[in-house]
């Protein structure tokens, strides 16, 4: 239930509660399905399906994706990839996802954002902001962090922080982001663990996160660091279930 419409200065623009049951409510979500030919952009192994109700579900006021293994040897585990992109997309605010999380040896849930437009060119010169993401076989540290062409996975430059975590695959967190112009600050349960800020000369290059962005919520299958130690075939269905998601902007 949504109890506020406001909170420290932010005003409510944009929600999902998950008061209703059956499939995501397609005014605000979208699957994003377009890289499965292509292993995504990190040997990924999962095929993210298309509102199939076994991989993702809204039940009893949350919203579930899990990840399936099959016996098809071209598609071995099933996941979803939902998105916001033409639904809902902001420039700066506050963005909250309270989340149990998925867990167990191959897993890599997380919690994100892409640019809608790359204003600056393909990634990662646009940026990525990712809220949250957790690999299951660390499982007790949760990671934030930023992506730009300065910083970035592919050159070990990204900005990041792991923060310990012990129950994040049993218990709701709400996990949060605070993006104004000049800073993104990552928040776990309210409390502030990591932050990135523009700095006084900074270009695109390292800020360029003046544009619009959407929210992402998947789980990956393997992929260069979820599988880093391979996959365990008995966690599977693994889940991720999503109690409210909260976009906010400044008064």
């Amino acid at each position: 239930m949504l109890l506020s419409c406001q909170t420290d200065g932010y005003e409510l623009v944009w929600y999902d509660e998950f008061d209703y049951d059956g499939l995501p409510d397609t005014t605000m979500w979208s699957y994003d399905t377009q890289g499965n030919n292509k292993q995504w952009g990190n040997n990924e192994l999962q095929f993210y399906t298309h509102g199939q109700p076994e991989n993702v579900w809204v039940q009893n006021g949350k919203l579930f994706i899990s990840a399936l293994q099959t016996n098809d040897q071209d598609k071995p585990y099933t996941s979803t990839r939902l998105i916001t992109k033409g639904k809902g997309e902001w420039t700066y605010g506050k963005i909250e996802v309270c989340a149990k999380l998925a867990g167990g040896k191959g897993a890599w849930p997380a919690i994100w954002m892409l640019p809608s437009d790359d204003t600056y060119g393909q990634w990662p010169a646009s940026g990525e902001i990712d809220i949250m993401e957790y690999v299951g076989y660390e499982s007790d540290s949760v990671y934030s962090t930023i992506h730009s062409g300065a910083y970035n996975h592919i050159e070990g430059t990204q900005k990041t922080s792991a923060t310990f975590v012990s129950d994040a695959e049993s218990a709701f967190h709400v996990y949060s982001l605070e993006w104004s112009e000049k800073s993104c600050q990552f928040f776990i349960d309210g409390r502030k663990h990591f932050e990135y800020n523009k700095g006084a000369k900074a270009t695109s290059h390292e800020w360029p996160f003046d544009q619009s962005f959407y929210l992402i919520l998947n789980i990956a299958v393997g992929g260069d660091w979820g599988g880093k130690y391979g996959v365990d075939e008995s966690i599977f269905p693994c889940t991720m279930e999503v109690d409210y998601v909260r976009v906010y902007q400044r008064n």
